[in-house]
């Protein structure tokens, strides 16, 4: 019978030439790697989009997934289950099958790259609208400008205003007025939409078109030519109805006509709102004037004393100083807020007094008033007493104006720039990066846009601009739209940092440099599609210590960047034309290289001599091999990360014993064995990363955690020991149908006391999350930390916690071990087939902090939270039951075609924050429990949360049965977004 297969498989393809046989047979391991890397791509798109979809549905009210992209993500998966048997089937294949294997591999790869074409594109959107008109934006409290603000309003609640320009000298506080105009819009309801676009100094019709389409989104047509762009645009614009359009920081006229802004009019009810320095602008255009104008003198106290602190107010003998210096802010809140924020806290009057004689000097040396709002802005730059914080600051400048700063990242820049002192580890570094941009926050020198990201106030950054004219010499050109390298002239040789980023520029000549730019330190040219550098452009840059060519589409490196001896930082992340590098050997200074996301496959020649070298990034998946004893050479490394994309470039867990400062590790396994080498000697040599990213098998995940793993498509692990590390906060498990469960007695997993996100996708053999045979008698407490529970396409998931698995759910005399789940915020269940009760009675003790419940597509789940069998038994079916959720803030249930309750008839849920229960194609569902407060009896019946929204469509909410309480339907809001 051994022979049957392979004698079968040869007959199916006698059909085919033998010529295309042998060329089957010949082509079958390049077949097979085509193959796993579509099907990793594929993959790793599906992720993509089922992150990015669940982020749209979170949006404030909800949205619904478009059709197209449900249906997309139900097929791609099926395609990646076919994927999966057909690469069983290769693996176990006899050689007498290799060319029919090889012509179904070829086959199936095709099928899997017509679906990655036709995949949703994000950008576009992969959910339909709700009816929310825009999401608010962070903006400051505002002082005075009651009269400017009102008059804005009383326009915009004219039909006969149209258009309204408010203009003010930069800093007098347009901007801020007009975001809280753009809340109060949002929440008075009055409009549609209400967007917000940032235009900038160096204006492009592009960019803006992009940006609005972004805020309605939508996506603008790269290809298309400006009259089609416009109409698009247009189009756009007047499907999202009568809205109001606000464009921030206009320097110029615009024509609305050529971006595609339709004219706004009283017949239509289109608002445009601009912003702009310049009165003029306002003229030309068309609108409605209101100046801006500074402060009183009353006003400009109140703001400068909120902002100086409380212990300073109460010292009466620096109060006469505060005046003069607050006069001297001439009423302009940027001004005001900058200089405060400079000296909070700061009692000593000589200090105060020093201050106001700056101010007085600079202010008096020049006339117009803009230069005034600029050399006020400096006397708080000069009170920046650590020069190396002063150039952490000019180095924001070198970003686009009105461009969103990644802290992360530009704390990286500072540590590659020498600005942070070489501590011992990498982390103390950071961690004083964090303290170098917290002191340049509250001193107002850089907005805080998010947790993740800064921007400069544009005349904090024209500040910024005009001390880099003088000294140091910095030339800064991002953002411009640059076609070609700035002329000859501009490049003076004692310049020495050069930002050039996010331009159009596509090559690199020598001829327009001077000479030689002996003191260039700096030279930025990332996210340019260039494609070639001369020959001999680096040949005159001895000083050349940071390149970044990040984003660009250079596919080699010119053979000149060898002659950098002083260079630290090589930057080329993105870049996925690059196949070559010239030997690095003379680079002995260089102490980052980043070569992630290119396509070189050799490691560049020379790099076994970078032992300065501190922060690898290698994850090119093209990379054929790392060379053994590369590694251990380099001792200092702090960060490394690569990508294991074969057998050839398996790193060997004792080539990692040497890098005894390693702190950042990131790395993807295809061989588990190999992983739990690795962890063993991780745990054996106490090396205590502070952050690592882990992929074993073909998941290929971005971990929002410090410690995170993802465990995808291994199979036949049963009895295998996963060894993981103890501190692990994030944990993925990916298409692993061996899997029954997590968490049992006798599973590692149980110990992972740190974890606080738990993702478990597309595993057929998952019947529960947590299994304990004995929850009175173990001491574990499983998920104690967990923080986000993810689960989709589980077919056999019955219930999260089981008695015993596959024998039935814990009953109420089993209870869940009291810190199991206990600080646990987000629950999601996706595709769960056999799950019929999501929460039970017993269970929610344990979920006193459960903020948010997503189900969606789970064909049998009847009820949310479920009463327990014997309270019902005692207390009677009609006995009042409370569900405790005190924390609960979002219900969002969506293709739930058994869904009858979301509690039992007879209970009642107890929670003051409930914000919002969404309700999409759950048609059986026929009652919204009532709410009782949590202190206290009031009228538990006549009772809604605060700020409670029921949305659905309008068909459901006039189905719903109010019989045993018919006062509850009337304190309750309903939204309809559905239809």
């Amino acid at each position: 019978m051994e022979y049957v297969e392979p004698v079968a498989g040869i007959a199916n393809c006698l059909g085919t030439p033998v010529c295309k046989y042998l060329q089957y047979h010949r082509k079958m391991n390049d077949n097979v790697r085509n193959f796993k890397r579509m099907r990793d791509e594929l993959n790793c798109k599906m992720e993509d989009i089922e992150l990015q979809l669940k982020a749209e549905l979170l949006r404030p009210l909800g949205k619904i997934p478009k059709k197209g992209v449900e249906n997309w993500l139900k097929d791609v998966k099926e395609m990646i289950k076919e994927a999966q048997v057909v690469e069983n089937k290769v693996r176990n294949g006899r050689y007498l099958c290799r060319a029919c294997n090889s012509k179904l591999v070829e086959e199936k790869t095709r099928e899997m790259e017509g679906f990655l074409d036709k995949a949703p594109n994000a950008s576009e959107g992969l959910a339909m609208d709700g009816p929310s008109a825009g999401l608010p934006l962070p903006t400051s409290e505002l002082v005075g400008e009651e009269a400017v603000r009102n008059e804005i309003w009383a326009c915009l609640m004219q039909e006969e205003v149209s258009k309204i320009g408010v203009w003010g000298m930069g800093g007098v506080g347009k901007s801020t007025i007009m975001k809280h105009i753009h809340n109060d819009l949002l929440k008075e309801k009055r409009f549609e939409r209400v967007v917000w676009v940032t235009i900038s100094k160096e204006f492009n019709i592009v960019k803006l078109q992009n940006d609005i389409a972004s805020a309605l989104n939508g996506q603008m047509p790269e290809e298309a030519n400006k009259v089609r762009r416009a109409a698009v645009l247009s189009e756009m614009l007047k499907r999202a109805g009568k809205h109001v359009l606000i464009l921030d920081d206009v320097w110029s006229e615009v024509s609305l006509e050529e971006i595609g802004i339709p004219k706004p009019s009283s017949s239509n009810g289109y608002k445009l709102v601009l912003t702009t320095r310049v009165e003029q602008v306002c003229k030309s255009m068309g609108c409605k004037v209101i100046k801006v104008k500074p402060l009183s003198e009353e006003e400009a106290l109140i703001l400068f004393l909120s902002e100086v602190g409380p212990n300073i107010v109460q010292n009466q003998t620096l109060m006469p100083t505060f005046k003069l210096v607050v006069k001297e802010c001439a009423g302009l809140p940027l001004t005001i807020v900058v200089i405060a924020g400079t000296l909070r806290g700061e009692d000593e009057p000589l200090i105060w007094k020093n201050t106001l004689r700056e101010l007085k000097e600079r202010i008096g040396k020049v006339k117009e008033g803009e230069d005034k709002v600029i050399e006020s802005l400096k006397v708080s730059f000069n009170h920046l007493k650590d020069e190396k914080m002063k150039h952490c600051f000019l180095h924001c400048a070198l970003y686009p104006e009105d461009f969103q700063i990644g802290k992360d990242g530009l704390i990286e820049c500072w540590i590659e720039e020498g600005f942070i002192d070489d501590i011992s580890t990498r982390q103390e570094m950071k961690d004083k990066g964090h303290v170098i941009l917290k002191k340049l926050e509250d001193n107002c020198l850089l907005e805080n846009v998010s947790s993740e990201r800064v921007k400069m106030h544009d005349a904090v950054r024209d500040m910024a601009l005009s001390i880099t004219r003088m000294n140091p010499r910095y030339m800064i050109q991002a953002g411009f739209q640059l076609e070609e390298l700035p002329e000859k002239e501009q490049w003076s040789p004692d310049i020495e940092k050069v930002s050039l980023m996010y331009n159009s520029i596509s090559e690199i000549s020598i001829d327009v440099l001077p000479t030689k730019c002996l003191l260039l330190t700096t030279l930025l040219l990332q996210e340019n599609p260039i494609k070639k550098i001369s020959v001999s452009f680096f040949t005159n840059m001895p000083c050349l210590s940071v390149l970044n060519l990040s984003s660009t589409k250079i596919k080699s490196l010119p053979d000149s960047i060898s002659e950098l001896k002083n260079l630290t930082t090589l930057l080329l992340r993105g870049c996925q034309e690059l196949r070559y590098l010239p030997c690095l050997l003379m680079l002995q200074e260089l102490k980052n290289l980043d070569l992630s996301w290119t396509r070189i496959e050799e490691v560049p020649e020379g790099m076994d001599m970078l032992i300065k070298l501190r922060y690898l990034e290698l994850v090119a998946p093209t990379l054929k091999e790392i060379p053994a004893g590369l590694l251990p050479k380099l001792v200092h490394l702090q960060h490394l990360g690569f990508h294991e994309g074969n057998e050839k470039t398996s790193l060997k867990a004792e080539e990692m014993e040497p890098l005894k400062k390693l702190e950042c590790f990131t790395r993807s396994f295809e061989d588990i064995n190999e992983f739990n080498k690795f962890i063993s000697s991780m745990q054996q040599s106490k090396k205590n990363l502070i952050k690592y990213s882990l992929q074993v098998g073909l998941a290929n995940f971005l971990h929002r955690r410090d410690k995170g793993v993802t465990i995808g498509g291994v199979q036949n692990w049963e009895g295998e020991l996963i060894m993981h590390p103890i501190e692990i906060q994030e944990l993925n498990i990916i298409n692993c149908d061996y899997l029954r469960n997590l968490v049992d007695d006798n599973s590692s997993f149980k110990n992972a006391i740190d974890l606080r996100v738990c993702r478990i996708w597309w595993c057929e053999g998952i019947e529960c999350v947590v299994s304990l045979s004995s929850f009175a008698s173990s001491s574990a407490h499983p998920f104690q930390s967990l923080e986000m529970l993810d689960l989709r396409d589980l077919p056999k998931l019955s219930a999260l916690i089981m008695k015993d698995a596959g024998i039935g759910s814990a009953t109420t005399s089993t209870l869940a071990p009291s810190a199991t789940f206990s600080l646990l915020k987000e629950i999601t269940i996706v595709e769960c087939s056999s799950m019929k009760t999501l929460l039970p009675h017993w269970l929610l003790p344990n979920l006193q902090n459960l903020e948010e419940i997503s189900v969606s597509h789970c064909d049998e789940v009847v009820e949310i939270l479920g009463a327990a069998t014997s309270e019902v038994e005692e207390k009677g079916s009609d006995a009042l039951i409370k569900f405790h959720l005190p924390k609960l803030r979002k219900l969002l249930f969506q293709d739930l075609p058994n869904l009858k309750s979301i509690c039992s008839k007879s209970g009642v849920m107890v929670s003051d924050s409930l914000q919002l229960i969404q309700v999409v194609y759950c048609d059986k569902l026929k009652r919204i429990p009532p709410f009782v407060p949590l202190v206290g009896n009031g009228q538990p019946f006549a009772y809604a949360p605060p700020s409670l929204t029921i949305g659905s469509d309008t068909e459901w909410w006039e189905s719903l049965e109010w019989d045993d309480h018919p006062n509850f339907k009337n304190v309750l809001r309903f939204d309809s977004f559905c239809g």
